[in-house]
């Protein structure tokens, strides 16, 4: 196994390296404020056999897992997803994976609507050379927390003895996010989790150490393993493209001290300006009331503020898109959006230039109970204010969405809840500018493969208020079984449709007999006029 454990104290805090305790075979610190990843690298023979055998069935796998909770991101782990599990997938070829979704609900979470890859899972429009071979599958399912994830671990991987493992594991219910990785190439499962902050008390392995929001670190590996820690903080490089890295690293068992490092990458995600990071925040809500057809309503401070990353290149060319991930139980008409930009009355209306990509299910009619994929996907183009609408109201993008019909229940209502979207600027680097070396790089996040491979994004912050979750929740009127049960309303509704059939009948019906004697008393009438001028004429 390879470990790599990286710190990234906020930049007011100064961390002096002669607190790291250092020893022939361990390292250990506390009392670090700082936010953290854990990036953990397995082969396949170190990994459960239940685990093993899904790996083999697959060509790539990205899970992707996201808090509910705002978090402050700290460069440079600057992307961003909706809150919920994401997967994506590519099958080998010549195999179809039916394990994978039962190892999903064990793993995660028993009421995870997944069937079978073939069933559940949809299929992304790839339109990056650099995701070409990549996530040819989507899945996606609320996900409120790692409960079972962290109950799996410490069951099936940690020794009946790991008792800093069943500690590590347990701290992934504070996560920010999560990310598994694997490819059929290097036969490696990486694991992933990183945290914006120490969790509020911390019960550290050092000592019995405990402290508040602060990190305790005890790195004892075992001699097969090798284990690098980090303290690094993060800089603008000397290119748009790039951030600049510096601090310390330790190899455990190899380094007798910290080492200064010091090195640039170019990265596709990128934060704001401070000024322009508060000032583009946004908001999400649905107008009230929302019925059957709810709006989404994307609000954003000011027209004013809502302009292009102040750091990027010169000649960069950006838009500001919207990626919503929709469950089941709501849906976006596709002949609803204008698909290019030639449509000024819908794009004044809604502040949308247009609709540039949708998978999933589609089926406009389809009640939710009856659907077998998971939702669908939307990136949406969003318009920018002109130089006449520079004002300091709100800037409001509308999207106008649709309900299914849910199940009967108890009452008469449900309770969905829908994700917050992603919001980002999606710009273009300069010419030449590759993105191929970064060590803190992440992949398939759904929307990246949509764009060119140079593509750069830069974030902008949800600011839900007090405690609020990044979900909107809609409370759904459905049939209310304790007034009338599902057989009772199928009954009914026979009986109106054989009723209106019988209506229509009888009308049509009337209408034929009213016609026929119509025509028979003119055809009778035509034909005594004739015999009466026969008779004269014989006269």
């Amino acid at each position: 196994m390879r470990r790599r454990s990286t710190f990234i104290p906020p930049k007011e805090v100064d961390y002096d390296p002669s607190e790291i305790r250092i020893t022939e075979g361990s390292l250990s610190f506390a009392g670090l404020q700082a936010a953290r990843e854990e990036r953990l690298t397995f082969g396949l023979n170190e990994l459960p056999a239940e685990i093993v055998d899904v790996l083999q069935r697959s060509h790539e796998l990205h899970v992707r897992w996201a808090t509910e909770r705002a978090y402050d991101k700290s460069s440079p782990y600057l992307s961003s997803i909706s809150p919920g599990l994401h997967v994506s997938y590519t099958p080998l070829s010549d195999r179809n994976n039916d394990k994978l979704c039962p190892l999903l609900h064990r793993i995660f979470s028993e009421s995870l609507r997944c069937v079978s890859p073939e069933i559940s899972f949809s299929r992304p429009d790839i339109l990056s050379e650099r995701f070409a071979s990549a996530a040819a599958l989507q899945y996606y399912s609320l996900l409120p927390s790692l409960e079972k994830l962290v109950t799996w671990i410490q069951e099936h991987v940690c020794p009946p003895s790991g008792v800093g493992c069943r500690h590590n594991a347990a701290l992934l219910n504070s996560a920010s996010y999560v990310d598994i990785d694997y490819d059929s190439i290097s036969h490696a499962l990486t694991f992933a989790a990183f945290w914006s902050e120490p969790p509020t008390t911390t019960m550290g392995m050092v000592e019995g150490w405990q402290t508040y929001n602060n990190w305790n670190i005890l790195v004892d590996p075992s001699p097969s393993d090798r284990n690098e820690v980090g303290i690094l903080k993060a800089s603008p490089g000397s290119e748009a493209a790039q951030i600049e890295m510096e601090g310390i690293l330790t190899v455990v068992g190899e380094d007798n001290s910290p080492k200064p490092t010091r090195f640039f990458f170019p990265s596709r995600h990128h934060a704001l300006s401070t000024k322009q990071d508060h000032d583009q925040s946004y908001t999400i809500s649905f107008d009230e009331p929302t019925g059957l057809h709810p709006t989404m309503r994307i609000r954003f401070p000011a027209a004013t503020v809502l302009q292009e990353p102040a750091s990027k290149a010169a000649d960069s060319t950006c838009a500001l898109h919207a990626y919503l991930t929709l469950p089941s139980t709501i849906f976006a008409d596709e002949y609803a959006f204008p698909t290019t930009d030639i449509d000024p009355p819908f794009t004044e209306a809604h502040n949308i230039v247009s609709l540039r990509s949708l998978s999933g299910e589609r089926d406009l009619e389809a009640p939710d109970y009856v659907i077998h994929k998971w939702g669908s996907a939307m990136l949406l183009e969003l318009a920018t204010p002109t130089s006449a609408q520079q004002i300091d109201t709100s800037w409001d993008v509308t999207i106008p969405l649709h309900l299914r019909y849910l199940k009967p229940t108890s009452g008469g209502k449900q309770h969905i809840e829908i994700p917050w979207p992603v919001i980002f600027w999606a710009c273009t680097a300069d010419e030449g500018t590759k993105f191929t070396v970064n060590p803190f790089d992440r992949i398939n996040l759904a929307y990246d493969g949509l764009f060119g491979p140079r593509t750069m994004f830069y974030h902008l912050e949800p600011q839900p208020v007090a405690n609020q979750k990044m979900l909107e929740a809609i409370d759904v009127p459905v049939l209310d079984t304790n007034v009338m049960t599902s057989s009772m309303a199928e009954l009914l509704t026979l009986l109106l449709v054989t009723s209106g059939f019988l209506w229509v009948t009888w009308k049509v019906s009337r209408e034929i007999s009213w016609e026929w004697n119509w025509w028979s008393r003119t055809d009778a009438r035509k034909g005594k006029a004739v015999t009466a001028e026969e008779t004269k004429k014989s006269n």
